[in-house]
C-alpha cells in the first residue's frame, strides 16, 4: 500500500537564502509557480523580506499559486539577549499561526553572518540557549504551534555531541534535516533509529560524503561547499534516504517532509537548475513512497 505522505519544499532550494551575498535571488512568483507546477503541496516561509510579512497579503500570494504554508525557519542567537530572540519568535509565530503553518523550524544562530564560523560557548551560555529555546516553544505554543531546534552547520547546535546534548537537555523535538546532520556527523538514519519520539519534523537532502568531510575537518566553509556541490538531488548523494524515510514511517512520524536543498545561483547559473533539480529529487522520493 502506498504511504500518505506531505510533501513541501522551501524557497532555499530556489538559491533564495538569508545570508548576505549568498547568491543571485529569484523572483517570488518564480519559485511558488515551480513548486506548484511541480505538485508541491506547500512551502516554508523563507528568509525574512522574502515573502510578504503581513498575513493576508501572504495567504492570498500563496494561495494564487494553491500552496498553504507550512510554517518557517527562525534563526536567531538563544545564549544571550534572550528578551530580543522571544521578540522575533512572538512575531514569527504570530504570523505563521495567522497563515495557517504549523511549525517553527529553530535554530542557534551564532549572531555572526553567514555559516562559515562558530564561537565556543560556555556552559552558562549554553544554559541560556536551552532555557531560551523552551521558552519560544511557550511563545509558539500559544499561536498554536509546534516548536522544533534544527541541528544547522554553521549554528551551536552542529556537531553530534552538541546534538546528543541537546537531546539530553531540552525536550523539544527535533528537526531532522539530513544534509545539516551529516555535515555535522551524525548519522541521520541512526539519529531517527534512537530517538524516533524526538523526529518532529523533516527536511530531506542529499550530501557529498566527501565535500561533508571536508567541511566537518575545517579544511572547506559551507558556503564554497555549497558552491561546490555539497547537496545533491535526493538518490545522487551519500544520504540513506530511503532508509530514513522508512525508519521514521515506521515509527508513526506524519509530520511534512520538505525539500531542502541549499543552492546558491551564480551570475551565470541558470534560471531552470533548481526546477530540475528539485523535480528529480521528487521522483526518487516518489519512489521511496511506492516501496512503502
Amino acid at each position: 500500500m502506498t504511504a500518505t505522505i506531505r510533501v513541501a519544499a522551501a524557497p532555499i532550494s530556489w538559491g533564495v537564502c538569508e545570508v548576505p551575498g549568498w547568491g543571485r535571488v529569484l523572483d517570488a512568483g518564480t519559485v511558488l509557480g515551480e513548486m506548484a507546477a511541480l505538485g508541491v503541496q506547500a512551502t516554508e516561509l523563507g528568509p525574512p523580506g522574502y515573502l510578504p510579512r503581513d498575513p493576508a497579503e501572504l495567504r492570498e500570494l500563496l494561495g494564487r499559486y494553491d500552496l498553504t504554508l507550512v510554517g518557517g525557519f527562525l534563526a536567531v542567537v538563544l545564549h544571550e539577549n534572550q528578551e530580543n530572540a522571544l521578540k522575533e519568535a512572538e512575531e514569527s509565530a504570530a504570523l505563521f499561526a495567522a497563515c495557517g503553518g504549523d511549525v517553527l523550524v529553530l535554530a542557534a544562530a551564532t549572531g555572526l553572518d553567514g555559516y562559515d564560523e562558530r564561537p565556543k560557548l560556555t556552559d552558562a551560555e549554553w544554559a541560556t540557549l536551552v532555557e531560551t529555546a523552551g521558552k519560544i516553544h511557550d511563545i509558539a505554543a500559544a499561536h498554536g504551534l509546534r516548536t522544533v531546534l534544527h541541528p544547522h552547520v554553521g549554528t551551536h547546535v552542529e556537531q553530534q555531541a552538541e546534538v546528543e546534548r541537546f537531546l539530553a537537555d531540552s525536550p523539544l523535538g527535533l528537526c531532522l534535516d539530513t544534509g545539516h546532520l551529516m555535515i555535522g556527523g551524525t548519522d541521520p538514519v541512526e539519529l531517527a533509529k534512537r530517538y524516533p519520539e524526538r523526529v518532529k519534523h523533516v527536511h530531506l537532502k542529499d550530501v557529498r560524503a566527501d565535500l561533508a568531510a571536508e567541511v566537518r575537518a575545517g579544511r572547506l566553509g559551507y558556503t564554497d561547499a555549497v558552491g561546490r556541490g555539497i547537496y545533491t538531488p535526493l538518490g545522487e548523494g551519500d544520504v540513506d534516504v530511503a532508509s530514513m524515510v522508512r525508519s521514521v514511517q515506521a515509527a508513526g512520524y506524519d509530520g511534512w517532509y520538505v525539500l531542502e536543498q541549499d543552492t546558491a545561483l551564480g551570475a551565470e547559473s541558470p534560471d531552470d537548475v533548481p526546477r530540475r533539480d528539485t523535480e528529480r529529487s521528487l521522483a526518487h522520493l516518489a519512489k521511496i513512497i511506492d516501496s512503502l
